[in-house]
Order: structure tokens, then sequence, then C-alpha cells
């Protein structure tokens, strides 16, 4: 979960220093390990009320570190709330169901997506033209997002094997999650990154709230440890630290530095996801991330010139 919409100003390489490579790597880290760790909530815990948890961890910290920012009118929090509805409701809701039907090295593989799509949505809206190695990097990483959802070695025993269905809403997160980072750009201009942030979770929180509800009336399941410290990280850590740290890093380093950690997450949520739930790495596979990183490469390069 990147925000792609803030860019800094007056900064160069020289700037860089070892504290800000440790909070690259963290950063990484942080993210990497959201999609491992959704997974080990899902254990225990179905996806409404998980991810309906999660948000109202974020919540309150998120609004805590928005105080004596910018101010939202009361004309445009109608828009400040749909934005939410997209990212939440849909995005990451889209994304919780889908990682319940998919293994969770595959599900980090297609989120890798991501900055692809914020890539061809911000060209369609400020109607840019999408240049051939954009093109190309777009159709690498899709067939090899074919081809890690069809590889079949990655499954561990005892583990759900990835289904079509899974996949596609991962990638229909993937695809919102983008949508909402480029629709999001003229707010967060206008009235900064944490006060839209802020807003528009709790919307998207409230409207998710009567459906966790009615889940976990309906859903028998036990409440454990494990699945309130995974809510509570992907609240407090992923949510809200990862966001607040991405923005000290784009004050303290070049955009195009900061952004390549995007490059490191899906290393360290494979990672995690073979020591948490032994997901073996089929050829396929194998392949296919490197078509899916590669693509990624191919098109925010190309972007970034």
């Amino acid at each position: 979960m990147s925000d792609a919409t803030i860019t800094p100003t007056s900064l160069n390489v020289s700037r860089i220093t070892l504290l800000s490579v440790a909070g690259m790597l963290l950063l990484a880290v942080i993210w990497g390990l959201s999609i491992p760790i959704t997974k080990l909530g899902l254990e225990t815990m179905p996806p409404m009320v998980l991810t309906a948890l999660r948000f109202g961890v974020a919540v309150p910290f998120l609004f805590l570190f928005a105080i004596g920012r910018h101010r939202i009118p009361l004309r445009v929090l109608p828009k400040v709330a749909a934005l939410g509805l997209l990212g939440i409701g849909v995005g990451q809701v889209s994304q919780t169901f889908g990682i319940a039907e998919a293994s969770a090295s595959v599900s980090t593989i297609i989120s890798a997506m991501i900055p692809i799509f914020i890539v061809i949505f911000a060209a369609i809206r400020l109607g840019q033209s999408v240049s051939l190695r954009q093109k190309l990097g777009l159709a690498g990483a899709f067939g090899g997002i074919a081809l890690v959802a069809l590889d079949r070695g990655g499954a561990a025993a005892g583990v759900i094997e990835t289904t079509l269905a899974g996949a596609a809403l991962v990638l229909l997160s993937a695809l919102t999650i983008a949508f909402y980072y480029v629709w999001s750009v003229e707010q967060t201009n206008r009235y900064g990154t944490v006060t839209v942030a802020a807003w528009s979770t709790l919307a998207g929180f409230l409207a998710i709230v009567p459906f966790a509800l009615h889940e976990a009336a309906t859903t028998p399941f036990t409440v454990e440890p494990k699945a309130i410290a995974s809510a509570v990280y992907l609240g407090l850590a992923v949510t809200a630290a990862g966001l607040f740290l991405w923005l000290w890093l784009l004050r303290t380093i070049p955009a195009r530095i900061a952004a390549s950690v995007q490059f490191l997450q899906p290393v360290f949520g494979i990672g995690a996801s073979a020591a948490l739930f032994g997901d073996r790495m089929g050829g396929l596979f194998l392949i296919g991330v490197a078509f899916v990183l590669a693509g990624v490469a191919l098109t925010v390069i190309a972007q970034r010139k």
C-alpha cells in the first residue's frame, strides 16, 4: 500500500543517508508483510471482520496525526468519502476476500502490479500517451500474473490452492487501489495526504461496518490472539505508520529512490509466505515473478524518464 501522490522538491541523491536507507528497508518489510499477515489473520477470522477491525485500528491514529493539518471543507467531504468507499469498500475488501482464496505468495506478486496501474491510470487521466515500453511492461506483467496464478507447485500441503476467483479478486484490488491513488491526487494536493487519508479511511470503515457485523453474526469463528495481532499490525503498522514513514522518505530522499521499495516488497512478502505457510515456488511461479518485476521496472522507469 504505497502513496503515489506526493513528490518532493529540491532533493538530490547526496542527501541519502544510512538512516534513510534503513527507513526504506523498514518500509519494504512493513508493506511486504501485509499480505502474509492478512493470510495469517484469515485463518481464524472472516474477511469482512478482519478488514473492519484493521481500519478500526487505523482511523484513530490517522486522525491523531492529522491534528493541526489542513481542514477539509464540508462540500469536499462527499468526494473524500467516495475515495474511501472505492479504496476500502472495494479495493481492500476485494483484496482480503482474494487472499482467502489465493496463496500469500501469489497475492503478493499480483499486488506488485499496483505501480503499473498507477502509471496507466495517470496517463489516461492526464491525456498522456502510453509509451511502447510501458505497453510492453504491462503485457509482460500480465503474462507473469497468468503464470503465477496457473502454477500449482506453490501450494503447500494443507494450504488452500490459489483459485482463479481468488487471483481475480486480488487483481481487482490492485486495479482499484491504483485508481484510488490517481483519483485522490487533486484532493491530496489541496488538503494534504494525511488529512485526506484520515477522512477517506473513516468513510470506508463506516461503510463496511454493517457488513462486518452481519458476517460476525452469521459466520462461526473464534477470536484468537493471532487474528487480533494481524489486524493491529495491518491497521497500525501498514496503514498508519507505513504512510508516515513513506511521507518522511519523500521529504528526505528523491522520489525515484524512495519508490524503489516497491521492488523489495515482493521479496519480503514471498519470503514470509514461505516461512509462515510453506509456499513452494514452482517453475512457472518463478518465471512469472520475473515477468511481473520486469514489467513493473519497464513501466515505472519509463514513466520516470
